[in-house]
């Protein structure tokens, strides 16, 4: 290749690139001139600033070499003197470049092949560039392409103007594909890596399943109908929640279509995964009743503080609910969000009766009372001692059998058995030395305080530098299982809420805050509160 070769092939080759690779023509031009000023430099040296120039629309290549203006040159090769400068160009002034005209040259064999890799790893970089162009803005669409190569299982798959990769974990189980297959995947995300853009694909993610259902069922793509949450094991079993906006319009029957027609074009999709399509209630005891289904419930529990619930079957119904190795239970507590333990009637019964034997043995010993009035107490609802101490004496007067004397005498042992357990807490609270400011925090007790001893918190700049999670503990949730972590006051009934009331206090007492700054605080947190629900509004008016 020749400086002085063929115009007109020059630009039929930068065409020919631009058209193949699917890259502006100018950017193979660019590549070409950035090549040819490579091969100037070899001959003419290294230290040179050589520019190469290519005509877009006639071809013709300019060579030039730039110099410096300097007061005094010290590298002719790089500078020019200022007198010399503005010999050619009256108006030159120190910083300035003059061009110095070069003439045509020829390509060596070497010269060329490095002309070569520079245009190919411009044009290289250029593709990579369009690509995730391209791509970085189809997170989250389903993607048609074929299969290229298989490789550890890895499936890479031709994109047409691009290549994605389906990794084994995101393929669906047991399903193989051969070279030339037809595939569709969801793009989960695009990276723009050293070897390129990387296109990652599944066809084992919930959202999968979603847009297969959008593109089969004309309602969820117009918005009449919305899929709230999704959960699947790949390749077996999947649950999805659906809701209609339009009253007249079956969300379940939208879904599944005429003779199961839609539902069925996405499980053959899947390989023939089953598919549960539930409708989704606000409220969480109806949404787990339903997304238990095919199973019957009896009865539901809900522990809204952890967001657990438990849920009563009839005792031939337990396996249909939990499901071969615990799947239609998990899948239900991945679509709801919920922690859900099952148990049966029997169960439950026998659970019921354990608690309220427990609940009668500890009236009975703290009390001082006999077997009657203990299960008495457990069978009205009372659950700890503290309530009996401090509710209203009508509630225990009015028991059957109980007058006023007895309401009064169950009340008063009561509370002296409390105030014994106080002064025996108080004293272990002493020898695990506990400092008595932690008194001063409303809702303390000594029980808590022993508590925090025995965790190494001892003073209140101990208690301040506790966060809200320490004491009332936290829960993770990964791979739809909720996994709980204990907190120093786990064991008290003690709220988040109520919590981080008692750290403030004990910030203020110990001087890390200020009322006038925690005040400032909670105006900031009220406005910010109140532009969020603005900000809602004005989006559901739109």
């Amino acid at each position: 290749m020749a400086v002085s070769a063929n115009r007109l092939e020059l630009l039929q080759i930068a065409d020919a690139v631009a058209r193949e690779k699917v890259i502006d023509r100018e950017i193979v031009l660019a590549a070409m001139a950035d090549a040819i000023q490579k091969a100037a430099r070899s001959r003419y040296g290294s230290e040179s600033n050589i520019r190469a120039d290519i005509n877009s629309k006639t071809g013709e290549i300019r060579l030039q070499r730039l110099l410096e203006v300097v007061e005094q040159a010290e590298d002719y090769s790089t500078q020019i003197p200022l007198l010399l400068a503005r010999d050619r160009n009256p108006d030159a002034k120190i910083g300035d470049f003059i061009a110095d005209p070069l003439p045509p040259m020829d390509f060596g064999r070497i010269a060329a092949q490095s002309a070569k890799q520079v245009i190919v790893q411009k044009v290289r970089e250029a593709e990579r560039d369009r690509q995730f162009d391209e791509f970085k803005d189809r997170v989250g669409e389903i993607v048609n392409g074929t299969v290229k190569r298989v490789e550890y299982g890895n499936v890479i798959v031709d994109l047409g103007r691009g290549e994605g990769i389906v990794r084994r974990d995101e393929m669906i189980p047991r399903e193989n594909v051969r070279y030339g297959d037809r595939i569709r995947a969801y793009v989960y995300d695009v990276r723009r890596e050293q070897r390129g853009p990387q296109i990652f694909l599944s066809r084992t993610h919930p959202q999968f399943m979603v847009k297969l259902f959008t593109m089969e069922v004309p309602e969820i793509y117009d918005g009449i109908i919305q899929i709230k949450s999704v959960a699947r094991d790949p390749g077996s079993r999947a649950k999805i929640a659906v809701i209609s906006n339009d009253s007249s319009i079956d969300p379940v029957g939208a879904c599944v279509g005429m003779r199961g027609s839609r539902v069925q074009a996405v499980v053959g999709e899947l390989q023939g995964e089953k598919i549960d399509i539930i409708p989704w209630s606000n409220e969480p005891a109806n949404f787990v009743v339903n997304a238990l289904q095919p199973a019957e419930v009896a009865k539901v529990v809900l522990d809204e503080d952890s967001e657990r619930i438990e849920v009563v079957v009839p005792d031939e119904q337990l396996s249909l609910a939990i499901g071969r190795r615990g799947q239609n239970v998990r899948l239900a507590s991945q679509l709801t969000g919920w922690d859900i333990d099952i148990m049966t009637e029997a169960e439950e019964s026998e659970r019921r009766q354990k608690e309220f034997n427990e609940r009668s043995k500890l009236f009975m010993d703290s009390l001082d009372v006999d077997e009657m009035v203990g299960q008495v107490l457990a069978s009205e609802g009372f659950a700890a001692v503290e309530e009996l101490a401090y509710v209203d004496l009508e509630e225990i007067s009015s028991i059957d059998g109980f007058d006023d004397d007895t309401a009064v005498e169950i009340q008063t042992r009561a509370r002296e058995y409390l105030d014994r357990i106080e002064a025996e807490m108080d004293e272990k609270r002493k020898k695990l030395g506990v400092s008595d400011e932690l008194r001063q925090i409303d809702g303390m007790t000594a029980q808590m305080m022993v508590a925090l001893g025995e965790e190494g918190i001892k003073t209140i700049e101990d208690f301040a530098g506790c966060a809200a999670d320490d004491l009332v503990g936290w829960s993770e949730r990964k791979n739809g299982e909720t996994k709980k972590f204990e907190g120093v006051f786990s064991k008290f009934d003690v709220s988040r809420v109520e919590a981080e009331n008692m750290i403030v206090q004990a910030r203020l007492a110990a001087g890390w805050i200020t009322e006038e700054e925690l005040a400032s605080q909670q105006v900031e947190e009220t406005d910010a509160e109140a532009e969020a629900g603005d900000e809602t509004g004005d989006e559901q008016d739109a």
